[in-house]
């Protein structure tokens, strides 16, 4: 069921960079109406946006909020749900690191990272949720990473919040099912952001049996196959988007 104008509507959250931005501009240039989260960064969000309309996409809905600040987080998105209607497609893809080893993580480092990455789940897909088991339609997808699945040193926060994820989109995925939402999860592995700065690139390719780094379009092209009609069967699955690197 398509929102206002005819139009269908998503929402992705941390969508001004990296593979977030590459997700909005997927799926903007596709003819959805992308409501477009960040948390800081309102010049590369405008950008982002910009570009979307440029190439002929829906003008953007710019939505600032921290989706690791449950109150902030609940009442953006209700007041966006209230203005648009409900989404059609929720992609959960902010997040953020901070590594180190696990006996000197902080506690607001551990509490940082499993807010924003892991309760951002129930803080904004809890509300469009609502909306969509009333509509019995939707599509959820959910940004994981392989160091939930293999491990990571220096990454336990991280891997800890990605894990859950992963757990919590599987077994969403069996709730909602016999009201027409699918939920799954798409997983990356190397690629070319922000996050992987400072990271041992060249040893880690040993590992890719691909042999390079990935791009944020290719993730977001699994994304936007996800949020499609086409993915109307698929559903609690886990996508790696990795070059085949496993263990």
């Amino acid at each position: 069921m398509a929102g206002e104008l005819g139009l269908k509507q998503v929402l992705v959250t941390g969508g001004s960079r990296g593979i977030g931005a590459a997700i909005s501009l997927a799926l903007g240039t596709a003819g959805w109406r992308v409501w477009l989260n960040y948390r800081s960064r309102e010049d590369a969000a405008r950008k982002v946006a910009a570009r979307i309309e440029a190439a002929g996409g829906p003008p953007p809905v710019l939505a600032r909020f921290d989706v690791g600040n449950r109150a902030e987080a609940e009442r953006a998105v209700k007041a966006l749900i209230d203005a648009h209607g409900t989404p059609d497609a929720l992609v959960l893809n902010a997040g953020v690191n901070r590594d180190g080893l696990f006996v000197f993580t902080d506690d607001a480092s551990w509490d940082e990272v499993l807010a924003t990455n892991l309760t951002g789940f129930l803080t904004v897909g809890r509300p469009v949720l609502k909306g969509m088991l009333r509509r019995r339609s939707g599509r959820v997808v959910v940004l994981s990473s392989i160091a939930a699945q293999r491990g990571s040193p220096g990454q336990v926060n991280y891997a800890a919040s990605k894990g859950g994820l992963v757990a919590a989109a599987r077994s969403l995925a069996l709730e909602v099912a016999p009201r027409g939402i699918t939920v799954n999860v798409v997983s990356p592995g190397l690629v070319e952001t922000e996050m992987l700065e400072g990271a041992p690139v060249k040893q880690l390719l040993a590992y890719v049996p691909l042999g390079r780094v990935g791009q944020p379009d290719e993730v977001a092209h699994a994304v936007r196959y996800l949020c499609s009609d086409e993915a109307g069967y698929v559903t609690g699955q886990v996508l790696g988007v990795n070059g085949g690197m496993w263990m």
